[in-house]
C-alpha cells in the first residue's frame, strides 16, 4: 500500500518514478513497463520468453509474467525516452532513499549465501548443495512431521529426558533421509525460535544446533543414544559432528562442519539443555552419485535489461 501511495504521489505531481536496489548503484534505476490498458510495472530488468514477458519487479524484487501482447511497447520506450530528458525532482530523490532502506531491511531478513541464492524470510533450516556445478538451496523438514510456511515458529518437539533411562535412543523410519546432499562440506542455514523457557547456558547456536552421524540398524536409522545428564550438559561428544558457527542477518545461523563429512546419513539435532534433546530432527545425507533433490532452489537467472525486440 505504501508504494502504490508514494507511485500515486508522483504520477500527481507529473514526476519520473525511480525505485533503486538495496546497493545502491549497483543496478539502473527502476523502469516502467507500460500496458495497454495505461497502467504499469516498475521494472529493474525483463526479457521477451515466447509470448510472455518475463520481468524483475522493483518493489517485490521477484520475477514476474505478463503476456505479450498486453505490453504497450511504444509507451515504454517513449517514456524512457523523456525520463532521460528530465531532470530529478527533490521528491523523487526522498522516495527513492525510502524504497532503497525499506528493500535493504527487506533484504536483510533474506541473506544471500550464493550468487543468486536468498534464504527464506519466514525462516527454517535448509542446506546449501551443489549439484551438477550449481548452488542450490534445499529445505530441510523435520522427521515425523510436516511444518507449515511459518517454519520460524512451527518446530516439532518432543524432549528426551535426561533423567529418564540414559538409553533413549532416537529413531528414523528408513535408510536413507529424503535430501541427499552431494557435496561433502555441505553450509547449513537455521532461523528456528527459540524453545519456550530455554535454558540460558544453551543460548549460543553452537551448543543448540549440532550435527550427528547415523547409524543403520534394522531399516532404522539410529540418530544416537545421546546423553544429557540433569543440568543438560551432553555426555557423549563422540557422537556429535565438529562444526564452527556463524551469525547472519535476520536471524540465521550457518554451521558448517570443521571437516569433510564422509557418505552416509546425518541429522541436526536440537539440544535444549537441562530439558534434553528434541527427539525432532533435521535428517540429510552425504551422496555424490545422489539424483537431484526433488524440490531444491536454484539460482534465479540474471537477465540483462532489454527492450522489445
Amino acid at each position: 500500500m505504501r508504494y502504490l501511495l508514494r507511485i500515486t504521489a508522483l504520477c500527481l505531481l507529473s514526476l519520473p518514478v525511480f525505485v533503486l536496489p538495496a546497493r545502491l548503484g549497483a543496478q539502473p534505476p527502476a523502469k516502467r513497463l507500460i500496458l495497454k490498458d495505461g497502467s504499469y510495472q516498475l521494472a529493474s530488468q525483463w526479457e521477451v520468453k515466447g509470448d510472455r514477458v518475463r520481468y524483475l519487479s522493483a518493489e517485490r524484487n521477484e520475477w514476474e509474467e505478463v503476456p505479450y501482447s498486453l505490453v504497450d511497447w511504444p509507451a515504454t520506450e517513449k517514456f524512457e525516452k523523456d525520463r532521460a530528458h528530465q531532470p530529478r525532482s527533490p521528491e523523487a530523490e526522498e522516495v527513492d532513499r525510502e524504497v532503497a532502506a525499506e528493500r535493504e531491511a527487506a533484504e536483510a531478513k533474506s541473506p544471500q549465501v550464493a550468487p543468486g541464492l536468498r534464504l527464506p524470510e519466514d525462516g527454517g533450516v535448509v542446506l546449501l548443495d551443489t549439484f551438477q556445478n550449481q548452488s542450490q538451496l534445499v529445505e530441510l523438514e523435520q522427521s515425523g512431521g510436516k511444518l507449515n510456511r511459518n517454519r520460524k515458529e512451527n518446530v516439532l518437539k518432543a524432549a528426551v529426558n535426561p533423567a529418564a533411562s540414559s538409553t533413549q535412543p532416537i529413531e528414523l523410519e528408513g535408510l536413507h533421509a529424503k535430501v541427499q546432499a552431494h557435496v561433502s562440506l555441505p553450509a547449513l542455514y537455521l532461523s528456528v525460535a527459540p524453545p519456550e523457557n530455554s535454558d540460558p547456558t544453551t543460548t549460543t547456536p553452537a551448543d543448540r544446533f549440532r550435527i550427528v552421524r547415523m547409524k543403520s540398524k534394522s531399516g532404522k536409522r539410529i540418530v544416537a543414544e545421546i546423553k544429557v545428564n540433569f543440568i543438560g550438559k551432553v555426555s557423549q561428544e563422540e557422537t556429535l559432528v565438529p562444526t564452527t558457527s556463524e551469525d547472519l542477518t535476520g536471524g540465521w545461523v550457518k554451521i558448517t562442519p570443521t571437516t569433510a563429512l564422509q557418505p552416509g546419513e546425518y541429522a541436526v539435532v536440537e539440544l535444549l539443555g537441562s530439558n534434553g534433546v528434541n527427539t525432532f530432527v533435521w535428517d540429510f545425507g552425504i551422496n555424490p552419485s545422489a539424483p537431484a533433490n526433488p524440490g531444491a532452489v536454484a539460482p534465479q537467472p540474471a537477465a540483462a535489461a532489454s527492450d522489445k525486440p
